[in-house]
């Protein structure tokens, strides 16, 4: 799958070049800020004067990203963000080129389209592994993917080209943070009133793991999903022994708005799609991180798609160095969850979540650093 649309990606690659190239073009010429120097050595999409990122920070950085996408599920895809707009310095990068100027939004989209190949990929592999473990509700992922398709391509085509990198990143910042507030307070004890079903479900699996450990066979296969009907209107499933009901329409819907939010964002849609199924769909987060993997790869191989139809070139370097560092994280995180209760998993989410949104409203609206 991943193949074909590396194949399809590259038969754009001339309009690409033409685009970029132009783009350089436009640039004054020399060596300070805002200028592109043609004897500088090229960095980032070829561009002379870019950053170079190292391999080994890319390759470490990738493995990061893999793990906990597929163990948090949610917070994969904002750490592929930081990880190029901050780790990497692209994100300084662009906002140096002027807020208007093509090349600026051009580096931009091309690190939302890095930020999803991470986030697609972790998705491919952890929906697999989670599937084999039984702790993927299908039947949710799939209508969650319809309504990615459709929220994904949209928001991708009308907003290629359009937006600067200050703007992205304090809109990026902004959604992260409203996340990360809203799943403090779910948290809460007035947050945990309506959890009863994810908590009676987390807490049979994590007793089923002691018993793993402590050296008892357990048939994994007999506690995981078993779908027991499906309708137009109502799917039944069991987890654990517990029984869980959602209407498939609402996920279709869900799945257009935050496929929609994600493409924008460039980060996959897993962060909103986890608390979107741990609260609408009060699904433990042991079934949100594999269930939202599988919809968050739809949208990305959709949004990617409309994002190089449109000009969006890639740094093929790069993102083949990180793709080897996601397979590894991904493998390892499926593997490793299980051994997390499922309140640490939410709570690194939350700090994280509070760290980096307040970090880049201050750095996108108002170019202010809290550190550096």
């Amino acid at each position: 799958m991943l193949g074909a649309l590396a194949i399809g990606a590259l038969w754009f690659e001339p309009a690409w070049a033409d685009k970029l190239s132009d783009a350089i073009n436009a640039m004054p010429q020399g060596t300070g800020a805002g200028q592109i120097d043609p004897n500088a050595p090229a960095g980032f999409l070829g561009i002379p004067g870019a950053p170079h990122v190292s391999p080994v920070l890319s390759f470490l950085w990738a493995i990061w990203v893999g793990w906990i996408f597929s163990t948090v599920g949610a917070f994969g895809g904002v750490m592929a963000g930081v990880g190029h707009m901050t780790v990497f310095g692209l994100g300084g990068y662009a906002k140096s080129l002027g807020k208007n100027t093509p090349l600026n939004k051009i580096v931009t989209d091309s690190i939302k389209a890095s930020n999803q190949w991470l986030v697609g990929t972790s998705g491919l592999i952890s929906s697999f592994n989670y599937y084999r473990m039984g702790r993927l509700v299908l039947p949710l992922a799939v209508a969650l993917g319809a309504g990615s398709i459709i929220g994904a391509w949209a928001s991708a085509y009308f907003t290629a080209g359009k937006v600067s990198f200050s703007s992205y990143q304090g809109y990026f910042g902004l959604f992260v943070l409203v996340l990360g507030l809203y799943l403090f307070w779910e948290t809460s004890p007035a947050g945990q009133a309506h959890k009863k079903k994810a908590k009676e479900a987390a807490k049979a699996f994590e007793e089923a793991v002691k018993k793993q450990k402590s050296g008892e066979k357990i048939d994994e296969s007999a506690i995981g999903v078993k779908v027991k009907a499906f309708t137009m209107s109502r799917c039944v499933f069991t987890f654990s022994g517990v029984e869980f009901s959602f209407n498939p329409i609402l996920p279709v819907v869900g799945g257009i708005v935050i496929s929609a939010i994600a493409a924008f964002l460039g980060v996959g849609g897993g962060f909103l799609l986890v608390p979107f199924l741990t609260s609408i769909s009060e699904l433990p987060m042991y079934l949100a991180a594999g269930t939202s993997a599988l919809a968050v790869l739809v949208s990305m191989i959709t949004s990617i798609i409309t994002l190089v139809s449109k000009g969006t070139p890639l740094d093929w370097t790069l993102i083949g160095t990180e793709l080897v560092g996601i397979v590894i994280g991904s493998i390892i995180g499926p593997r490793t969850s299980k051994y997390f209760s499922d309140t640490l998993l939410k709570r690194i989410f939350i700090v994280l979540a509070l760290y980096v949104g307040i970090d880049y409203v201050l750095r996108g609206f108002f170019n202010y650093r809290i550190f550096g």
